[in-house]
């Protein structure tokens, strides 16, 4: 559900057509932190969930990337692939060479392990920009709710999946990614409306300006109405004939 839950975010590029205002910063950690976890899957015994959805994962994340890059800005789509190369190839490269090269077995689940840990750690951290881009705007465009949802139910079954089991490697980090969920949720209900009362703000000032500018004139449109005043008498008078013998006929 965590990995799913970013659908309405890539409708929304889909329907503008562009990526613009959205960051593909928490996508690139997040598929670097499922290769991470993969990895660790294999190396470790018995531990065909943490494979299996984090090799689903993996490809989700993939396709983000992808149908981020087809709509972002030129200068987007070259940050997000040096990203891409910077964290996804060479980071992850490195990290296989050096536990499979100059380390043990035993040292190379621990080390992975750790690596992993630290990297959930930043996958629930990566949505803090957005809070940031939160807070500065005063909206919550940008920061769907339902990701902060799962991603603190997320944190909360592997926690109890890691202390079960004792893996460690897996609870720790999802204890910060709980807190971080929470906060994100309290965030996106604080400024939920701010945006919609800022609009009407904004509406209502040049409501007030275009008064102030066409005073004037709106007086003296008001002065050559004599005219349409007596009329509007004359047809409310009208009106109240009729219904007066409509209401005798009725009687």
């Amino acid at each position: 559900m965590v990995f799913l839950a970013p659908i309405p975010t890539f409708y929304t590029i889909y329907k503008k057509k562009s990526s613009k205002g959205f960051q593909s910063i928490p996508y690139v950690v997040a598929l670097l932190s499922a290769m991470l976890l993969l990895y660790y899957g294999v190396l470790k015994t018995n531990a065909f969930l943490i494979i299996s959805i984090n090799g689903i994962g993996c490809a989700i994340e993939i396709i983000y990337l992808i149908f981020y890059i087809v709509y972002a800005s030129k200068k987007d789509k070259i940050t997000t692939m040096s990203l891409i190369l910077l964290v996804n190839v060479a980071a992850f490269g490195l990290v296989m060479a050096v536990t499979v090269f100059l380390l043990g077995e035993a040292k190379r689940v621990s080390a992975v392990g750790w690596l992993c840990a630290v990297f959930n750690i930043a996958v629930f951290a990566a949505p803090l920009s957005i809070m940031r881009q939160v807070i500065r705007t005063n909206s919550v465009e940008y920061m769907p709710f339902s990701l902060s949802f799962f991603l603190t139910l997320c944190a909360t079954m592997w926690f109890f999946y890691g202390l079960f089991t004792k893996d460690y490697y897996i609870a720790l980090p999802n204890v910060l990614g709980f807190l971080l969920g929470i906060a994100q949720m309290i965030l996106y209900l604080t400024y939920k409306n701010s945006g919609e009362n800022d609009a009407e703000n904004k509406g209502s000032q040049e409501m007030k300006k275009f008064m102030s500018r066409n005073r004037p004139k709106l007086m003296r449109s008001v002065s050559d109405l004599p005219r349409a005043d007596k009329l509007m008498q004359t047809t409310y008078v009208f009106n109240q004939q009729q219904q007066q013998e409509s209401n005798g006929d009725h009687v």
